[in-house]
């Protein structure tokens, strides 16, 4: 009977291999694929080995306080003739949390002429919240990624008198500084940046689903949420807070490899005016042309408005000579556009085979791939003309080649199709292979997200994705977020922390 089973079960399993080849053979849609996604390990596994540890485990170091330590001698009954042999220290670190009030006398004077003067509040005071209580309030629902219902228990188990409302008004509510600065060090890294690394993820903002792009490299992270997540939305982000469109030499090159008719590119040319002040001016331009009254494909609407766009990104000196890197999604293939191998590769190891004869070429194409990454980390170090040609000749034998598995060279055809962008690490060997960084900065987005849900109003919105970025940009210049909130905020005997943006500006050395 045992056997019965046992043969029952290999032919269900039979059966089920049967029946998925059947419905890929037609071309049909297969079961859900509900096996736990892995990460390839292709980057880890590429690493040099790192020697075995030789010898006494390292231990702790001395713990160095941010702050400064209050010296407190601690004294003892000794027996008559002691001989008194110095100190022993023994450092102890504390945190100090209570809640102060503090009722200022402003004193009020009426002058001769009978106008009313009041003294001004202390420096730092705006509103009825102290730059204590609003710092740590924002580090701890930012940073900590608290809730808001979480964070007002706290505040009122100390002895605040905060309602929910004015909590809320404490994280939104004047925030317009925040949200400038986050601004400014967009700009600053599409300035000086050699590369950016972009991704996007599942926002919802005021009932509706949104999406939230993220751009950043190892210097500084930016969030935007917005309704859309397409190649016109993503070009409205890199303009960084500028509202023209412009028509110039990138604009019109933009259009010509997006198949924008040479006629409708001639009469755009043809036109005194290369500048539009906003969309209203821009659309009210091409409406005049006739380019609205065109029903063809591609749209000339939406061709002519993305070129606009990127004219507008070259004409405000953003992106001029850097690397745009993506995982493939095809609304950041603008300018120098690079491809992240992580991603390229996980296609192969998710690749599904039904053989040992596909396994095997799977295996081997995967070995053959990770080897290639290996030698193009190591060309990131040392590069050259001479590498960098062998490399190519190199990927070409790897994704051109022909194996018994048709799914699999059909896939390898496809990535030889994005050799440029593959392979954009040879001439600018400052971009990264892969975008692991943009994946790690959304993390936090993400996690604000499951936490709390949405936002409502706008103001929450943008104030939400300013802070965060400001808080990662905080880590990546090794600035204390807190420190940074104190400067910001006025608290007393704050650390002076420069605007953002001249960091990120000064982390940039030309190659």
């Amino acid at each position: 009977m045992v056997e019965l089973f046992g043969k029952v079960t290999e032919l269900e399993k039979i059966v089920a291999e049967q029946r998925e080849e059947i419905v890929r053979l037609k071309g049909l849609k297969g079961r859900p694929d509900i096996k736990p996604s892995k990460p390839s390990g292709m980057d880890n596994a590429t690493e040099p080995v790192k020697p075995e540890g030789k010898g006494k485990r390292r231990l702790r170091g001395k713990i160095v306080p941010r702050v400064n330590v209050e010296d407190q001698v601690v004294k003892v009954t000794v027996p008559e003739g002691a001989r008194f042999k110095g100190y022993e220290p023994f450092l102890v670190q504390d945190l100090v949390i209570t809640a102060k009030a503090t009722r200022y006398q402003r004193e009020r004077w009426v002058t001769p002429d009978g106008q009313t003067v009041l003294a001004p509040l202390p420096d730092g005071i705006d509103g009825h919240f102290g730059p204590e209580l609003r710092r740590f309030v924002l580090m701890q629902y930012y940073q900590g990624q608290s809730t808001l219902p979480r964070l007002l228990t706290f505040l009122r188990s100390v002895g605040v008198a905060i309602s929910k409302r004015q909590l809320q008004r404490l994280l939104s509510d004047k925030q317009e500084s925040f949200i400038a600065e986050a601004q400014d060090v967009l700009r600053a890294g599409l300035e000086t940046a050699p590369y950016v690394s972009v991704d996007d993820t599942g926002a919802r903002h005021a009932g509706k689903n949104g999406y939230c792009t993220q751009i950043g490299n190892d210097w500084f992270t930016w969030f935007g949420t917005r309704s859309s997540k397409s190649r016109l939305n993503f070009l409205d982000l890199l303009r960084a807070g500028h509202t023209d469109y412009v028509l110039n030499d990138a604009a019109y090159a933009y259009m010509r490899k997006h198949a924008l008719p040479a006629p409708l590119i001639a009469s755009l040319a043809a036109q005194p005016q290369t500048v539009f002040a906003d969309p209203v001016a821009w659309l009210a331009h091409l409406d005049r042309l006739g380019f609205t009254k065109l029903d063809v494909t591609p749209d000339p609407v939406r061709v002519a408005t993305e070129g606009a766009l990127w004219g507008s990104v070259q004409s405000h000196k953003f992106l001029c000579d850097a690397v745009v890197l993506s995982d493939d999604a095809g609304q950041f293939n603008v300018g120098q556009h690079a491809l992240c191998w992580v991603h390229a590769e996980r296609l192969v190891h998710k690749l599904d085979t039904f053989t040992d004869k596909h396994r095997a070429a799977q295996t081997q194409v995967r070995r053959l791939i990770w080897d290639f990454y290996a030698d193009l980390k190591a060309y990131r170090l040392k590069p050259g003309p001479r590498q960098a040609g062998a490399l190519r000749k190199r990927f070409d034998r790897i994704f051109l080649r022909r194996t018994d598995f048709a799914t699999l060279d059909r896939l390898l055809k496809r990535l030889h199709a994005n050799k440029a962008e593959l392979l954009m690490v040879l001439d600018q060997p400052q971009t990264p292979l892969h975008t692991n960084g943009s994946e790690n900065d959304i993390r936090c987005y993400v996690t604000r997200r499951k936490v709390s849900g949405g936002t409502r109003s706008d103001a929450g919105r943008d104030c939400r994705d300013a802070i965060l970025g400001l808080a990662k940009t905080c880590d990546k210049l090794g600035v204390a977020v807190w420190d940074y909130l104190g400067s910001r905020l006025k608290v007393a005997g704050h650390s002076v922390i420069q605007p953002l943006d001249r960091y990120v500006r000064g982390r940039f050395r030309p190659a």
